[in-house]
């Protein structure tokens, strides 16, 4: 499998209101994208609260606002700012799409972060079962491994807090 060693033109200019849009989303999507997954999660959670799902042609236009504004999300490791940022997006029009991480099915392994509206994998040409997702957030949902409470266990989020808060009493004899 070869890389494209070129950034893709945008394919449509979008207007000024767009634009503006599109670049306070990738802003925000630029911050979030460097949060713990949790994080992310809890905020599309709250942001997609309440939203209408995102058809196709919708997300298919925010994706292709926010890569006419943003070089990163118009790079090949640009996909978690650019997935947030057409996720945000989509979201200022009242819908919001099912914005998903997840690995490769075929080798060589790699992660990659996408959304997905009326069950299909938006701006992205790649065959049907080509990713696997691991964590889902749709227009009210969140899906994923126990809802990513099992990364904060094993102690893979930042600032998690571990098992306070749950109901376990801190052990008084530990300094923390």
């Amino acid at each position: 499998m070869t890389a494209p060693m070129v950034v893709e033109r945008p394919e449509a200019k979008p207007s000024l209101a767009r634009r503006l849009g599109a670049l306070v989303a990738v802003g925000i999507a630029r911050v979030l994208a460097t949060q713990s997954p949790a994080r992310i999660c809890r905020v599309l959670t709250g942001v997609g609260a309440g939203a209408r799902p995102a058809d196709y042609g919708t997300a298919l236009a925010a994706r292709q606002a926010v890569t006419a504004v943003s070089l990163t999300c118009r790079g090949a490791r640009g996909c978690v700012p650019r997935s947030i940022a057409t996720a945000l997006l989509c979201r200022l029009t009242g819908t919001f799409p099912t914005w998903r991480v997840g690995v490769r099915t075929i080798a060589p392994f790699a992660a990659h972060a996408w959304v997905e509206a009326d069950g299909v994998i938006v701006g992205e040409s790649m065959p049907a079962g080509y990713l696997r997702p691991l964590l889902s957030v749709g227009p009210g949902t969140v899906t994923g491994p126990r809802r990513v409470g099992w990364l904060r266990r094993v102690g893979g989020l930042r600032g998690s807090g571990g098992l306070r808060g749950r109901g376990v009493p801190r052990d008084e004899g530990v300094r923390r």
